[in-house]
């Protein structure tokens, strides 16, 4: 059953839109083996937009590979992760592993399951460590799978950010970047979620991945391309909205797409077939978006220290710069000239803002209408 809109998963098909200059962009560098960085904030659609290119390739000349990172703390979690992922997703059920995957697992006990459905995925798990292999033989090995099958590879890395995060980082990506550089029928699509965590990785120009590839910064989908989106598929449902309605959904959510989907479906499911959806409705449905997500905002607020949360409040209130002047330090009760600095790295590290050519704005335009209804005094 076609669902009109959805969010919390990458999407595809009926339910992406826009993004044609991305797409195009980032088709050409699957194709032709360029390494792509992919930076934007949060629930603006980067797993669907990679996800929505890898289907537009040639299976047969290209193999896409994907693997999230996130729960990965230490380096060789990461390659037990790379190297199952690849090794998963190139190799075929009859196959399992080519010479390459032989040659690579003959000093583990791979454990491999394998489901009688013969359309199931099956699981691998392999339990590498640095007894077993060094660095540079689990990130060589994409490259061997390539060169045997005669295929281009291209391994797509969410949550690349958690690189950064590990004890080493600096001497862990010289090492990937080492051996990365040098391959010629495996390419890389890295992104993830924290956008100061990807900037320091790949904009600064003493680490080992700045100009590692074409960096593309997704920004947010145009509002007129949202509307068309909105109202299309509430006129598939047998709904109607206006247009100035689904502007506002753009509106109250800034463009982020993944509250677009949200919130159009809130409202969706409050419409019955046959009617029109009515201003009422919408404010409702803003109103059922917060409550949503108050758990999870509610979270992000309680450990936050008294100035922490007077930071926030004063983004919420319209300031976005010279937080330092005695007049806001004041107004906003953010204490010393000192302290601002160490607000801005708090709530940096936790993702709550973000800073770009110094203007400081929350990341996320839903957590900024809650605080607003509830927590400004």
């Amino acid at each position: 059953m076609r669902r009109n809109f959805v969010f919390g998963t990458a999407v595809s098909d009926y339910n992406f839109t826009g993004r044609e200059r991305e797409i195009k962009r980032l088709l050409t560098a699957f194709q032709t083996g360029i390494n792509v960085i992919l930076m934007s904030a949060r629930r603006l659609g980067k797993t669907s937009l990679v996800k929505h290119v890898s289907r537009l390739l040639d299976s047969n000349e290209v193999i896409m590979v994907f693997l999230d990172i996130f729960s990965c703390k230490t380096e060789y979690e990461f390659y037990n992760k790379l190297a199952t992922e690849v090794l998963k997703q190139t190799a075929s059920r009859q196959e399992l592993w080519l010479d390459e995957a032989r040659e690579f697992i003959f000093r583990l006990a791979p454990k491999i399951s394998i489901s009688p459905d013969p359309n199931s995925e099956f699981s691998v798990s392999l339990g590498i460590s640095p007894k077993t292999h060094t660095p540079e033989e689990v990130l060589s090995l994409a490259e061997k799978i390539a060169i045997k099958k005669g295929k281009r590879i291209v391994v797509c890395i969410d949550e690349f950010q958690q690189i950064g995060e590990m004890e080493g980082s600096k001497q862990i990506q010289a090492r990937l970047r080492a051996v990365w550089q040098h391959q010629e029928h495996v390419s890389y699509c890295l992104f993830g979620s924290k956008q100061h965590l990807m900037s320091n990785i790949f904009l600064n120009r003493s680490m080992p991945f700045y100009q590692f590839g074409d960096l593309i910064a997704l920004e947010k989908i145009p509002t007129e391309e949202w509307v068309e989106y909105i109202v299309s598929h509430f006129a598939d449902g047998n709904r109607t909205i206006l247009r100035e309605q689904a502007e506002e959904i753009c509106r109250f959510v800034d463009n982020y797409s993944s509250y677009v989907q949200q919130l159009s479906w809130i409202l969706y499911t409050q419409t019955n077939e046959g009617e029109c959806v009515t201003d009422e409705k919408v404010r409702q449905a803003e109103t059922d978006l917060l409550n949503v997500n108050e758990i999870l905002f509610m979270q992000m607020v309680e450990p936050l220290t008294e100035y922490q949360t007077n930071f926030i409040r004063a983004i919420v209130s319209g300031e976005h710069s010279d937080f330092g002047l005695a007049e806001t330090r004041e107004t906003y009760r953010l204490g010393s000239y000192s302290n601002i600095g160490r607000l801005k790295k708090a709530l940096l590290e936790r993702d709550i803002i973000t800073s770009e050519n110094h203007i400081i704005t929350l990341t996320d335009p839903v957590f900024a209408q809650w605080f607003n209804r509830n927590m400004m005094i």
